[in-house]
């Protein structure tokens, strides 16, 4: 097994979606969208914004960055992606964030519980899981019963990024539903053959042919649908992923921190990424 070594935060435009854990306090949805703010919407908002961003993000939030440049002129706004996991870390050890937009509402939580937050973590998205081959399939996966086939290659992410979260859960799941064999999920363990950065080069590796078969969110099976073929998840079996943001107590522009993240809640922000197949918070 081959793990790649975690990515450090790319700059310009890269948000995915994973785990919310027991016990996770349950988020301000309401704090940012009251914060939509008169310069969020009428081009007052200035100054310039640093977003890191969960990798399943990247494309919605490209365009989420488009649209709110020329919504507020006078504001630059930068995004850096990767897993939520690591992007948390960064921030933890100082890097210049403004917000962390993450995958799940674990991490954005953590920095709250650590007084690295100047607010409430908001929800903004929503998301579900499905099961990713290359477009010829040469390994036959029919169902994602499959996952536990001998010498299937499956792709995986770190242990600590959210979609591996959501995936175990996904497995466990599937271990419990009719013609499922008994020991699916220890085989399914067995066959990952590559633990990736985040969900952005897990779904990559597929679409390189470079493993059989992996569990990503169903946004980047949509974005990478002219590279990947999609094997659904029963309904009965799937995760959902709840994405959440919060604006870092270091921020250097905490209200124009908050006018972003009210602005990703709300109607703007909800239109660009249902374009992209997320749900709406729940």
């Amino acid at each position: 097994m081959r793990t790649r070594r975690a990515a450090t935060v790319v700059g310009t435009a890269l948000l995915a979606v994973a785990c919310t854990g027991a016990g996770t306090p349950t988020p301000d949805v309401s704090s940012a969208a009251a914060a939509t703010s008169t310069a969020a919407t009428s081009g007052g908002n200035t100054g310039s914004l640093t977003v890191y961003a969960a990798a399943s993000l990247t494309a919605a939030l490209n365009d989420i960055k488009a649209a709110y440049q020329t919504a507020n002129p006078g504001l630059t706004l930068s995004m850096a992606y990767g897993s939520s996991s690591a992007l948390e870390t960064q921030i933890e050890q100082g890097a210049p964030a403004d917000v962390l937009a993450s995958a799940d509402t674990t991490n954005p939580q953590k920095l709250v519980d650590k007084g690295l937050a100047a607010g409430a973590i908001t929800t903004f998205a929503g998301n579900l899981l499905t099961v990713i081959v290359p477009p010829a399939n040469p390994a036959g996966v029919q169902t994602p019963a499959d996952l536990a086939k001998a010498n299937l290659k499956v792709i995986a992410a770190g242990d600590a990024v959210p979609i591996t979260r959501y995936a175990n859960q996904l497995v466990a799941n599937l271990a419990k539903q009719p013609g499922y064999p008994p020991a699916f999920a220890a085989q399914y363990s067995a066959n990952i053959v590559s633990k990736e950065d985040d969900v952005a080069a897990v779904t990559a590796k597929i679409a390189l042919g470079e493993g059989d078969a992996a569990i990503v969110y169903v946004t980047d099976a949509k974005t990478a649908a002219d590279k990947v073929a999609t094997v659904a998840v029963p309904a009965a079996a799937n995760v959902p992923a709840s994405y959440a943001a919060v604006v870092t107590k270091a921020s250097a522009n905490p209200t124009g921190a908050a006018a972003f993240v009210g602005w990703l809640a709300g109607p703007d922000g909800q239109a660009i990424l249902a374009r992209y197949g997320f749900l709406p918070p729940g």
